[in-house]
């Protein structure tokens, strides 16, 4: 393979970028993945199945992460990207079907598919990077990934420790990320490396988080059509149907849609900010993820009183808050007050519903969700002069 081969492979940074069908066509495999979380989590509301949950959605997003990247560096039209696209596709469904039981029966399925995904990932570009500068930057991310890959493997056949050491491989993966995967002899990745497309991965970032919403409707959806239909479970349905909205209309408003931007003004610099978004999203993905499992529980017994719902229906919406709040802070520099006000009124509201019906908790969360983007959505001066500012920051 030739240089020239490695150059038609890349894309063009100054070409714009819209989503291909065939990364459309892979976020299929994350539908598959959210829906079996939820159900895991589902079946263990508790904190050690909190926290299993956790470790299994983290290396799923960083899965998706991964690959997003890639397809913004590397045009999802050549031959061998489609390859590497459905190679991470199929790995990714194998890592989603284990996870019932991936921390019991199936661990080696669910580890043995992660490190599949990585190493074949290495395996296919850098032959085909050979003679081109960033081949050296594919290098250092697969030998990261081999180390990584023996704490994952040994997890999954060491079940006391398992839980510990895919923990620490995630939290080795995360940093090296943040830190650009420095090594003592190859260095490390430099920004401009390390460059993204901001808009495209910008789109690509609402996409996932649409289909996390989309997992929410569609299990509230089943559970209600089995429901019966009664009167009490269509109240839950409609609240179910108005969080989604909430949290639609708090994503994107304000900075949702001006991430890309930001991210394209920073120049080379902005894939910081376009790694601290994606962090960001894998905590929003999982308090949509919470909050999905605590609608389920509602609609399909809104009468019962239940912690475990209580306790995934605040916290759900608190992380979402909480990531969302972060986010707007990197993009705009600025905090939203309504939503720093709104992340203790949610722990206030599960406090006072503690011992009351999934019916009334769900429906003070959905009702605090609400209160939020009403007040969010108030023209009020200094909100006004905020936003004209950002405005004004970004286009300078």
């Amino acid at each position: 393979m030739t240089n020239g081969f490695a150059g038609r492979l890349l894309q063009r940074r100054e070409n714009p970028r819209r989503t291909s069908f065939l990364e459309l066509f892979f976020d299929l495999a994350s539908i598959f993945a959210l829906t079996r979380l939820s159900r895991a989590l589902l079946d263990d509301v508790t904190v050690a199945g909190g926290i299993q949950t956790l470790i299994m959605l983290a290396a799923l997003w960083w899965v998706w992460f991964v690959t997003a990247w890639s397809a913004d560096w590397f045009d999802p039209r050549a031959p061998l990207i489609v390859v590497l696209l459905l190679w991470v596709m199929f790995g990714g469904l194998l890592m989603a079907s284990a996870v019932p039981t991936a921390f019991d029966s199936h661990a080696l399925v669910f580890a043995v598919a992660y490190v599949a995904i990585h190493l074949g990932r290495g395996a296919l570009l850098l032959p085909a990077l050979r003679g081109h500068p960033l081949q050296v930057r594919s290098a250092r991310v697969a030998i990261w990934f081999a180390i990584s890959g023996v704490l994952w493997i040994v997890g999954a056949v060491v079940a006391p420790a398992r839980e510990i050491l895919w923990a620490l491989a995630l939290l080795l993966e995360y940093a090296l990320a943040r830190l650009r995967w420095p090594l003592p002899w190859l260095g490390r990745s430099t920004w401009p490396d390390l460059q993204v497309n901001g808009e495209h991965l910008s789109e690509r970032y609402q996409q996932i988080f649409i289909i996390a919403l989309g997992e929410l409707i569609l299990i509230a959806g089943v559970t209600y059509s089995d429901s019966g239909l009664d009167r009490e479970s269509t109240l839950a349905f409609a609240l179910a149907f108005v969080t989604a909205v909430a949290l639609a209309r708090l994503y994107l408003v304000p900075a949702g849609t001006r991430l890309g931007a930001a991210i394209v003004a920073a120049g080379p610099p902005g894939s910081k900010l376009a790694l601290t978004a994606g962090y960001l999203h894998l905590v929003m993905i999982g308090g949509v993820l919470a909050t999905s499992v605590a609608m389920e529980m509602t609609i399909d017994d809104p009468g019962i009183r239940d912690q475990g719902q209580l306790a995934v229906g605040v916290i759900g919406p608190a992380l979402f808050l909480t990531a969302r709040i972060l986010l707007a802070a990197a993009v705009d520099s600025g905090l939203p007050w309504a939503r720093l006000i709104g992340v203790p009124a949610l722990i206030v509201a599960g406090l006072a519903t503690w011992n009351l019906p999934q019916l009334v908790s769900s429906a003070v969360v959905a009702g605090v969700l609400l209160l939020i983007v009403l007040v969010d959505a108030m023209p009020i001066p200094w909100r006004v002069a905020e936003r004209a500012d950002a405005a004004s920051r970004q286009q300078g």
